[in-house]
């Protein structure tokens, strides 16, 4: 069987309310090992860290998302710090900028960026970035924090751009909307990326993955994803598992596998 790392879902969500634990279970039996699920404010992190406790192999970063940054307070970072200190918490994440969806908050998604970047520098831990129109910034911030590596997730950007990240000690990760038939821009660039600085993942329960786009995303589907990596760089799915789980793992800094379920 293949093993797969889930890199970025939101298992806390309220779509999975009904069958969580059924969700969990459907993506292990797919071979999928790990699950990072990630916070976007102080309840979901919370919320992340007990599902952690609960499932072997779910992990949980906790941080504060751009687009919650409205209702959030800079003493939310000191509970975060806190909640960070769990021994399955593996990184800082979800944080970063948005400028699709609120552009009035950026001044204070940058404050909240930089902070949660300084946080992760503090304690080594990586850092799991959102980026949506905001290539240039997100560039330019994680430049300043040059003691943190992490992750830029459903990476949307160019290959210029990934490379800038590498440098920086950044891998990308991507999920399902590299399946989608009108992405025309993704076989381009999934060819040119080197599988070493690729992750994969859901970002479920959003942005499932042909053919199952428009309905609920689980991370069972990040099979999926590594499957038309695989396709499209003529390689074998195990190849593609293997190298991405191992990344993860690397990024991360978790090690052996988990105990099936």
């Amino acid at each position: 069987m293949t093993i797969l790392f889930d890199s970025h879902c939101h298992l806390t969500a309220e779509e999975f309310e009904p069958d969580r634990a059924a969700v969990i279970q459907r993506a292990v039996d797919a071979g999928v090992t790990r699950m990072l699920t990630l916070g976007t404010d102080v309840a979901s992190s919370r919320a992340a860290i007990a599902l952690a406790e609960r499932f072997e192999p779910v992990y949980a970063a906790v941080g504060i998302h751009p687009e919650a940054v409205r209702e959030a307070s800079l003493d939310d970072l000191d509970v975060i710090r806190e909640l960070a200190a769990h021994p399955k918490v593996i990184a800082i994440g979800e944080i970063g900028l948005d400028y699709y969806w609120d552009k009035t908050t950026a001044e204070l998604q940058q404050t909240f960026f930089e902070r949660q970047l300084e946080l992760a520098a503090d304690l080594r831990l990586p850092a799991a970035v959102h980026d949506r129109e905001a290539h240039e910034k997100i560039i330019e911030t994680i430049a300043i924090y040059k003691k943190v590596r992490g992750v830029l997730h459903a990476f949307s950007g160019s290959m210029e751009m990934a490379q800038r990240a590498f440098k920086l000690g950044y891998v990308i990760s991507l999920g399902g909307p590299i399946t989608f038939s009108n992405n025309q821009r993704a076989p381009e660039l999934i060819r040119a990326l080197p599988l070493d600085k690729i992750l994969i993942e859901t970002d479920s329960p959003y942005l499932a993955p042909q053919p199952f786009r428009g309905k609920r995303n689980e991370p069972a589907h990040v099979k999926l994803v590594a499957e038309h990596i695989a396709h499209v760089k003529g390689l074998s799915i195990e190849r593609v598992a293997a190298q991405t789980t191992q990344n993860a793992e690397a990024l991360f800094q978790v090690t052996g596998q988990p105990e099936r379920e």
